[in-house]
C-alpha cells in the first residue's frame, strides 16, 4: 500500500512526521508512507528542510492520502497551478485531512455536504466555505476524514491502518509510540475515537 502525505512549505512537523512514523510502524511488504510535496524539499514552520520522497503528481498512485496542515495552506489553495497539480479520487482512495489539511480538501471539493474536523484557528475559514466543523478530533465518511488539533494525526493512521489491514495492526502500530505505563489509556483512546467511523469500509474492515 502506498500513503501519500501531501506536505507543503510552512508545513506542521507534528502534522506530517507523526502520522509518516506511526504509519510506517506497519511490517507490510510494499507498505509505505511517504512525504509528498510540490517541490524537492519543504521547510517547515519551524525552519526544519525535510526532503520530499515523490512529488505531486504521484498521488493518483497512491492508496491513500493525508493532507497535513501548516502556516501556508491558505497560500497553497490560493495557487490555482499547485491545485492543479494535485488528482485524488475518493471512489478508489483513502483521503484525509488535518487541521487546516481540511481547507485543501474543500478547495478541491472533497468535503461536498460532510462535515470536518479541523483546529481552533482554521475553524472560521472552514466555516467561511460553507463546511460545518465538528467539535471533535476525528470524522470520518466512506473514504473522506479529517481531524482536528496536532496531536489528531494518530487517528488518521488509526483509521487508515484499520481500513486496509485491521484493528490488530492498527493496535499494534500504534503500540510502539503511546507512552509507556498510559500504553492501555491511550489505545483504547484511539480505538474508541475510530471505531465508529470503520462499519462501512473497504478492504480487510472485516478483520476488525
Amino acid at each position: 500500500m502506498k500513503i501519500a502525505i501531501v506536505t507543503f512549505d510552512g508545513f506542521n512537523e507534528i502534522d506530517s512526521i507523526v502520522a509518516a512514523h506511526i504509519l510506517n510502524r506497519v511490517q507490510v511488504p510494499d507498505w509505505k508512507a511517504e512525504i509528498t510535496a510540490p517541490t524537492p524539499t519543504v521547510t517547515s514552520m519551524n525552519g526544519v528542510v525535510i526532503s520530499s520522497q515523490r512529488q505531486l503528481e504521484s498521488l493518483p498512485e497512491a492508496d491513500a492520502v493525508i493532507f497535513g496542515s501548516g502556516r501556508r495552506t491558505r497560500q497553497a489553495i490560493a495557487d490555482a497551478p499547485l491545485m492543479a497539480r494535485i488528482q485524488v479520487s475518493p471512489d478508489r482512495q483513502l483521503v484525509a485531512s488535518q487541521c487546516s489539511g481540511a481547507l485543501v480538501m474543500a478547495r478541491l471539493g472533497l468535503l461536498g455536504d460532510l462535515p470536518a474536523c479541523t483546529d481552533v484557528v482554521t475553524r472560521p475559514e472552514l466555516e467561511a466555505a460553507g463546511i460545518n466543523v465538528l467539535d471533535a478530533p476525528f470524522y470520518a465518511a466512506g473514504n473522506i476524514a479529517s481531524a482536528g488539533g496536532c496531536l489528531s494525526a494518530q487517528y488518521l493512521a488509526t483509521w487508515i491502518i484499520w481500513r486496509f489491514l485491521g484493528k490488530d495492526a492498527a493496535t499494534d502500530a500504534l503500540s510502539y509510540v503511546v507512552p509507556v505505563r498510559q500504553e492501555a489509556e491511550y489505545l483504547s483512546r484511539a480505538i474508541e475515537t475510530v471505531a465508529p467511523y470503520i462499519s462501512t469500509g473497504r478492504q480487510n474492515d472485516a478483520a476488525a
